[in-house]
């Protein structure tokens, strides 16, 4: 970003919403809204409270047992409609539609049938992350060459060779790209289905502070729950940058 002929470090930005944050809540003029540096202060408070630290355990479990069933049906889902234009045109519909769909409107119909647990927050992790990493790892599957699929087929290479070796090395940019969109979402869906559940985990702790009125934990949790969200795609996005050559295969 260029600023009056200056190249200005996008970190400015930041720092410009926090001191604009920081005038805010000095100013008193909006309640929900303390002033940023209190907030700060409290963060190493929450991180040895023993509520935040059950919650984040209560939360990480929730949100790995989400994903692993989301990446443990995405993939091979996504594979399949990639591969089969039967099985694209029959489920294709129902993907998008839920890709596209408000999930958070389904986590009451969950609730109902898992209960008010752990079992629905996890099922809301899986619905908010499943769908795009579905659709990803159909695009990465459609756009492998079909030269390579029988140079291959050629050399004697199984059905399962061909797919191991071949189409998912050929399609990983995009299924990490799906992993790392997916990894976004499903801690949306594990922070909505603890706060309409809002017994357990951050939902609790989030219910608790909002009802005390107690807006510097508040948004210190809040804080944390992005640096989280943010350091995981950032960890993805590295993966990605280090097996982009893969790309390269299908130019």
């Amino acid at each position: 970003m260029t600023l009056l002929g200056y190249r200005v470090p996008m970190m400015a930005s930041l720092i410009l919403w926090c001191l604009l944050w920081e005038a805010i809540g000095r100013s008193g003029t909006v309640f929900i809204l303390p002033p940023f540096s209190a907030v700060l202060a409290r963060i190493p408070e929450l991180l040895a409270a023993p509520s935040w630290q059950g919650a984040t355990l209560t939360t990480l479990r929730s949100f790995a047992a989400g994903m692993a069933l989301a990446v443990l049906i995405g993939l091979p889902t996504g594979v399949l409609m990639g591969r089969s234009p039967a099985a694209d045109r029959l489920l294709g519909m129902w993907v998008n539609l839920f890709a596209s769909a408000p999930l958070s409107a389904l986590v009451p119909v969950l609730m109902i049938l898992f209960g008010l647990g752990e079992t629905t927050v996890i099922v809301t992790v899986f619905l908010f992350a499943v769908w795009i990493i579905v659709l990803d790892t159909r695009a990465g599957v459609l756009h492998v060459p079909s030269s390579l699929i029988e140079m291959a087929r050629s050399y004697g290479a199984s059905a399962v060779a061909v797919l191991a070796k071949v189409i998912f090395w050929a399609a990983l940019p995009e299924i990490l790209a799906g992993l790392r969109l997916g990894l976004i979402r499903g801690v949306k869906g594990v922070v909505v289905g603890q706060l309409l559940v809002a017994i357990i985990g951050y939902g609790e702790l989030f219910e608790l502070y909002s009802r005390s009125f107690d807006m510097a934990r508040f948004w210190a949790l809040t804080i944390l729950l992005f640096a989280a969200a943010l350091a995981l795609s950032g960890l993805i996005g590295i993966l990605e940058k280090q097996i982009a050559y893969y790309a390269g295969v299908r130019s």
